[in-house]
């Protein structure tokens, strides 16, 4: 046994969030990995958790993930297909890293980043759909960025996560245009609860014009924000945590396991794009 760092990708849909809850009949993803160990034998039954183990970080339910990290002591053939015999499929590993004595995948990390895929029709192009205003106002590029290049840089940032402690986090935020989508990615050393969807529901506002640029500066003041000022956070099921960085971890992919999930996450990429025309089609009827 030895430490080892595994690579995760999950869709989140169907988990309410990556960490176990303590109602035992709730679904997470860390279950599901758990289960699968105790499956292959390497956790006991009657153990809590493997030696060694901690994961990258918690993602809320609904968020999916390219990138979660678990480490844990682990016997030489555990690769990450051999994991994902004992997975459910939407849970998949596919690359894995040899790690030093002590290493921590909350505590060493040393940046994250997460993507979120905000549907935001552009303010200066008529949208395709007659009824997108009445889902998702018309956002302006510009003002989006602008949101961006103010939420970025060091700041603490109590008023956008229900925490009460620990809030103060250098974040970097950009966007880039595809389509009716604005992918916005957000990168920091770690996240306070609900952090990333937040930012982009402010963003999204300022972009709209629902909310002036100001109201950044305002947000981020000392002073807590009344009740009906609240920044909600914008739904998780665009949210995906893309990348963690370990300066010294080595990630070598386990080719067999990922051919097997960009398999499983094709047939759920033309799974959802079929219920999307299947959607349309209920929609369009109605007009």
């Amino acid at each position: 046994m030895a430490p080892r760092a595994f690579r995760i990708a999950y869709d989140g849909t169907d988990y309410h969030g990556f960490q176990r809850q303590p109602q035992p009949d709730v679904p997470t993803v860390e279950d599901a990995v758990f289960n699968a160990l105790r499956a292959l034998e390497v956790l006991d039954p009657d153990a809590a958790k493997p030696a060694g183990y901690a994961a990258a970080g918690r993602t809320d339910a609904g968020v999916s993930a390219l990138a979660q990290t678990i480490a844990l002591e682990a016997p030489d053939w555990l690769a990450p297909r051999a994991l994902n015999a004992e997975l459910p499929a939407d849970v998949r590993a596919w690359a894995a890293a040899d790690a030093p004595e002590g290493f921590h995948a909350t505590h060493h990390a040393s940046r994250r980043a997460y993507t979120y895929h905000l549907y935001a029709p552009p303010a200066d192009e008529a949208t395709l759909d007659p009824d997108a205003d009445a889902i998702a106002p018309a956002v302006d590029d510009e003002r989006f960025r602008a949101a961006c290049e103010a939420l970025s840089g060091t700041h603490d940032v109590h008023n956008l996560t229900p925490d009460d402690r620990n809030t103060e986090r250098s974040l970097t935020l950009a966007a880039e245009r595809d389509g009716d989508y604005l992918v916005v990615t957000v990168s920091a050393g770690g996240f306070a609860r609900e952090l990333v969807r937040r930012l982009v529901s402010l963003a999204r506002a300022v972009g709209a014009g629902e909310s002036p640029l100001a109201k950044i500066d305002r947000v981020l003041e000392p002073e807590p924000l009344p009740g009906h000022e609240g920044i909600a956070p914008a739904p998780p099921e665009p949210l995906v945590l893309t990348d963690v960085v370990y300066p010294d971890l080595a990630f070598e992919i386990d080719a067999d396991a990922a051919e097997s999930a960009r398999a499983v996450f094709d047939r759920r990429r033309i799974d959802r794009r079929t219920g999307a025309r299947v959607a349309g089609q209920v929609a369009d009827g109605m007009r």
